[in-house]
């Protein structure tokens, strides 16, 4: 369960629900983010048919954005390695920002991009 500071993360492979919500501003983002890209490390060993995976994210810091992209790269080896992968990035429809942001993790991953924009 995401606090302040930091996001919510569901990786549930069994039903199908990968996504990341909230606010990302951990105090050691690398603490907070390294056991989520490890997993994702793992579950490339062995995905599911379709991997659609959801960030609901409402703020980010730097920090934050880094691990982002570590985590979007992992998801872009499993695009190449010929799995069925979407990333969906929902933001706010009046949050520039948030909608810039995931243009730009569009642009730098090789990975199907889907903007959500939420009323």
């Amino acid at each position: 369960m995401g606090t302040d500071d930091t996001p919510t993360v569901i990786l549930d492979v069994a039903n199908d629900m990968f996504e990341i919500s909230g606010r990302s501003l951990p105090e050691d983002v690398a603490a907070f983010y390294n056991p989520i890209i490890d997993w994702v490390e793992k579950y490339n060993q062995s995905p599911k048919v379709k991997t659609v995976f959801n960030f609901k994210l409402v703020y980010f810091n730097t920090a934050s954005s880094k691990m982002l992209l570590d985590i979007l790269m992992k998801l872009e080896e499993l695009f190449h390695a010929g799995k069925d992968v979407l990333i969906k990035w929902h933001y706010a429809e009046d949050d520039e920002d948030m909608k810039e942001a995931g243009e730009e993790y569009a642009d730098i991953v090789d990975v199907p991009f889907e903007q959500v924009a939420v009323a």
